[in-house]
């Protein structure tokens, strides 16, 4: 069986993508980052959701961005916003895909996989730069550069099935797919126990697509 590492936050999408990848046949090696996000019950959700799709390892890598911060989700001190706004917003963390996708690169080549997924949105996303289809392709030529692996020729693959999907989309193939988005935290400031604020940007994408979907939001919400 084929090898993939699936970068999992614990969200809606990467949870969705994960199960793709194990309907696609792979076996799959789920990574999450413990990067000192505010919504750190994230890391938890990962967990379960690796558990409940049959992942066949899970491991957290610790990288600690609040040394930069930059961001409302690694500073503290910056409230997360809870109102649509225009531009990149505050929930942005520089350079974060990039940093996981490395991650994922690394332990791609130590497993002898040629393939990588992950949950990246260019529709119904926050406007982050690093969730583009261009940024994808990118970063797929410079791992083919970069690593013994491929100077050798082992191609690897950068696979981003949800990128031009809407969250509606990507919820009714979570569905067909077995996926209990009950298991997953999309909060940008989520509680200890996983509840969400239902007023972040990740909140109201989740919210209406679950609505537009036509289907039950099983989100535990602490405002609403």
């Amino acid at each position: 069986m084929k090898k993939a590492v699936v970068l999992l936050s614990g969200g809606l999408d990467s949870a969705t993508v994960l199960a793709q990848a194990r309907q696609q046949g792979y076996d799959c090696y789920a990574l999450s980052v413990d990067y000192g996000q505010r919504h750190h019950a994230e890391l938890a959700a990962a967990e379960n959701v690796s558990r409940a799709l049959g992942a066949a390892q899970h491991r957290v890598i610790h990288v600690d961005l609040t040394a930069f911060g930059g961001s409302a989700l690694t500073d503290m001190s910056l409230s997360v916003p809870e109102k649509p706004s225009t531009g990149i917003p505050l929930t942005y963390v520089p350079a974060r895909n990039t940093i996981m996708l490395s991650l994922a690169l690394a332990w791609a080549e130590v497993l002898k996989s040629q393939d990588i997924f992950i949950g990246v949105n260019a529709v119904d996303y926050s406007g982050y730069p690093d969730c583009r289809p261009e940024f994808i392709r990118a970063f797929e030529n410079m791992a083919n550069l970069a690593t013994k692996a491929a100077v050798e020729g082992s191609h690897l693959s950068l696979h981003a099935p949800l990128i031009n999907l809407s969250k509606a989309e990507i919820v009714r193939m979570g569905e067909q797919l077995g996926v209990d988005y009950s298991l997953t935290v999309s909060c940008y400031q989520a509680d200890s126990t996983g509840r969400a604020c239902g007023v972040c940007d990740s909140c109201r994408l989740r919210r209406d697509g679950f609505k537009v979907a036509g289907m039950a939001d099983p989100t535990r919400y602490y405002n609403t």
